[in-house]
């Protein structure tokens, strides 16, 4: 079993060679590459591991990466290293024969974070490679039509508050120069003007600046803002919305920071229902939710204190506090695996360890973008 340590050994200096070999003993999923097929239109190369191999052979020949700082080479490293770690698991071949692997990037960030917690990565640098890996082809695209209908602007401005602009573009470079492919020179173009663009905007290794948490959090949720000129709005309720595995510790640190906030739990509702976990769901959503209206309707300051996994089960709760105007404080907790399970098996209740750990497969931490404020917190007993 590989841990961090271990890993941050994998990473060449300047001008040494990658040990392959290595790489497929830490990541065994990435031997799965070496039999999953790529489109020949886009991938002429070949297999996925072909074209890893070629990513990280190209992004150590980048002459920015003998600049960056040791931490700085070991996320792009290993970014470009698990880009694809998810091709074998989305591959689909559709009824013209023309081979697709839809979702990978973002499935990609899930597999990735979830072999790099295992090994016990720092929780920021972790966060940081997998952030790399969800969006590591949009610079390819930024300046053709979004499908989300944003500007090239929009799309800078959001990588910047989720990544570090300047190692995307290294990234994104590898990726295509890392392939046999029609048209790499207007993909190199995009890419350089996705960095121009971050450097005029002054984002370029920074988040960029607005005007106020609440000018960005509207901004990033589609409203026509200038991110220069503050959003003024009467304020409502306070939110503190937890994330994080089930015994990560987030009743401890509510407890110990939040001490005699309301609190609105799916955990409280499920017990005051008499339901075991699992069992209608619905109806425990739906007095959690009740409640949660009744706080923001009377704009006073709460905890909502549930495991919030993945992106979506936040926005549903995200969306009815932003709705009445709160402002929410994303606080995500995390535990290493030995710790997550063995304060599970202390606990009373019905979740087992086995599928606390199929859990993990949903698991998408928290970005900048989704709230006024975000936490991210390594619990320890």
């Amino acid at each position: 079993m590989w841990n961090w340590k271990n890993l941050q050994t994998l990473v060449p200096p300047p001008g040494a060679e990658v040990d392959f070999a290595a790489c497929l003993d830490a990541f065994p999923q990435l031997e799965l590459a070496r039999t999953t097929p790529q489109d020949p239109v886009y991938h002429a190369e070949g297999d996925v591991w072909t074209h890893t191999q070629m990513v990280v052979r190209a992004l150590l020949e980048d002459a920015h990466y003998a600049q960056l700082t040791v931490q700085e080479r070991e996320t792009v490293f290993f970014a470009a290293l698990l880009h694809d770690v998810a091709k074998c698991s989305t591959t689909v071949v559709g009824d013209d024969g023309r081979i697709s692997q839809p979702g990978h990037s973002r499935k990609g960030a899930v597999d990735a974070r979830i072999a790099l917690w295992e090994a016990g990565a720092p929780v920021h640098q972790r966060e940081a490679i997998c952030r790399l890996i969800a969006v590591h082809q949009v610079p390819f695209f930024a300046f053709a039509e979004s499908r989300r209908g944003h500007s090239p602007e929009f799309i800078v401005r959001e990588l910047s508050w989720q990544v570090d602009v300047h190692l995307l573009c290294m990234l994104a470079r590898a990726d295509i120069v890392g392939r046999v492919c029609p048209d790499v020179e207007g993909v190199l173009v995009n890419i350089d003007l996705v960095r121009e663009m971050a450097e005029e905007e002054g984002c370029l290794r920074t988040p960029r600046a607005f005007a106020s948490a609440e000018t960005a959090v509207r901004y990033f949720r589609g409203a026509q803002l200038h991110p220069d000129y503050a959003l003024h709005a009467e304020p409502g309720s306070e939110v503190v919305l937890m994330c994080g595995l089930p015994a990560s510790g987030k009743n401890t640190w509510v407890a110990t920071h939040c001490a005699g906030w309301p609190v609105v739990s799916f955990d409280d509702a499920r017990a005051e229902l008499g339901l075991r976990h699992g069992q209608n769901d619905g109806a425990v959503a739906h007095r959690a939710i009740d409640k949660a209206k009744g706080l923001l309707r009377e704009k006073r300051r709460f905890v909502w204190n549930a495991t919030h996994l993945s992106r979506q089960m936040r926005g549903k709760s995200l969306d009815l506090c932003l709705d009445y105007g709160a402002t929410v404080r994303l606080v995500h907790l995390e535990a290493s695996r030995a710790e997550l399970l063995a304060r599970n098996g202390k606990r009373d209740t019905t979740l087992t360890n086995a599928a606390l750990l199929g859990m993990l497969h949903k698991w998408e931490v928290p970005v900048p973008t989704e709230a006024h404020a975000l936490e991210m917190l390594v619990h320890q007993d």
